[in-house]
């Protein structure tokens, strides 16, 4: 938005232009914001920039708004309340973190943004491409014992080239590190330059496999402006009171886990009068969803409405495909439900021979957690950060089996039509 001498006022995105822009110039809303009130008076023209996707649309409007410093995001510009995309350029293996700090000095940070949301899955969409290192843990480039390390979920996902476990070095880390700064810095051709010529390189030196990890690397890169969309489908909430480093560090206490839980997965069975029936499974990495984990599955070889046995068809499905893959299992595998749903999953797992660190059912009434071989179980006060991360991934878990259940639903009645 500028005014009459040119000058911006204003930087924002839309992904419906029309319907962004002419909400401002509605007067029943700028009453409610008196900022906008005051800037539309001023507003003689405005300026639209196309962004190849809504990754590079959010990149592109924190760096407008650092560099014109517009008066009516003065919020923005002063505020620490919003996130920046830091990198750990400090370490030997740097790691990509959202913050809402800058004290590191040694650290890059992008932004401001206007969008948190967006941000965390923007670096979803981004670690696709770049494969860098989202987690706590400091890594040396000089440890040894890294080679002994198991990878994490993200390297079975090809999301993480998971430095911490030695499969890596620290140049090729390096170089990976150095493409996500051009391409945040707003060189998207750049980038994409740099990786065709490492692949004609690589395959030069007749080192096919590394050349064919660069090109689904290209594929990705290029497939960022095609789904670089973050309304994949609508989300659950997160609780504004919940802290997920408390509510992780708080469930390895109350499950009595040996280690910080990092990754849960929940299941979910929704069906309607016995027909549909279908579960999901969602995934969270340190409390936070990671989508690309998600899945969906079709009851297959139970008739009627049977929960018990609904779980447990799921629970074998995926624990035997982890076991083919040779997949990392969840720190904890979270069964909405009682005592009925536990000991279904806790007898399929058996029946495959293999399970997680930890299985918890959490019945919705009372709000009980149920674990342990015999079932034990525990009632957390409803404020408990334990307790809130759980009911997440849980509400998260029944939202995308609903979600999927109507659309099968839909497709049954467009075809009886």
């Amino acid at each position: 938005m500028k005014n009459a001498r040119g000058a911006v006022l204003y930087v924002g995105k839309a992904n419906a232009l029309r319907d962004r822009v002419g909400s401002y110039f509605q007067e029943a809303r700028s009453d409610e914001r008196p900022q906008i009130a005051a800037m539309m008076p001023q507003v003689a023209d405005f300026e639209v920039i196309p962004a190849e996707s809504e990754v590079d649309a959010l990149l592109m409007e924190a760096r407008l708004i650092k560099d014109l410093q517009p008066k009516y995001n003065a919020d923005l510009r002063d505020s620490k309340l919003y996130p920046y995309l830091e990198i750990t350029r400090g370490d030997d293996f740097p790691r990509v973190f959202v913050t809402r700090q800058r004290d590191n000095r040694k650290s890059k940070y992008y932004g401001p943004f206007t969008d948190a949301r967006g941000l965390r899955q923007a670096v979803q969409l981004l670690q696709r491409v770049f494969k860098f290192c989202t987690c706590s843990r400091p890594i040396r480039a000089d440890d040894v014992k890294r080679r002994f390390e198991r990878p994490c979920l993200l390297y079975h996902l090809s999301r993480c080239t998971a430095p911490c476990a030695d499969r890596v070095s620290r140049e090729e880390y390096l170089r990976q590190i150095e493409l996500l700064q051009r391409f945040l810095d707003g060189k998207r051709k750049r980038v994409l330059r740099d990786l065709e010529s490492r692949m004609a390189e690589l395959s030069k030196r007749l080192e096919f496999e590394k050349a064919g990890q660069v090109r689904d690397q290209i594929r990705a890169f290029e497939a960022l402006g095609k789904r670089g969309s973050f309304d994949f489908f609508p989300e659950a909430t997160l609780p504004p009171e919940m802290d997920a480093a408390k509510g992780l560090a708080e469930l390895q206490r109350v499950l009595e886990l040996t280690a910080l839980p990092r990754a849960i997965e929940g299941v979910d069975i929704s069906t309607l009068g016995g027909s549909d029936s279908v579960a999901s499974l969602v995934t969270f990495v340190d409390g936070r969803p990671f989508k690309s984990g998600y899945r969906r599955f079709r009851i297959k070889t139970v008739e009627g409405l049977n929960d018990f046995a609904s779980i447990g068809e799921v629970v074998a499905r995926r624990f035997r495909r982890l076991a083919e893959e040779q997949a990392p299992l969840p720190d904890i595998l979270l069964i909405d439900g009682g005592r009925g749903q536990l000991q279904a999953a806790t007898d399929a797992l058996a029946e495959v021979g293999i399970r997680p660190a930890c299985i918890v059912a959490l019945a919705k009434r009372e709000e009980l957690l149920y674990f342990g071989q015999p079932p034990r179980e525990l009632r957390l006060r409803r404020n408990n950060p334990a307790l809130l991360i759980l009911q997440y991934v849980r509400d998260e878990a029944h939202r995308f089996a609903v979600h999927y259940h109507h659309i099968l639903r839909g497709k049954r009645f467009r075809a009886e039509r």
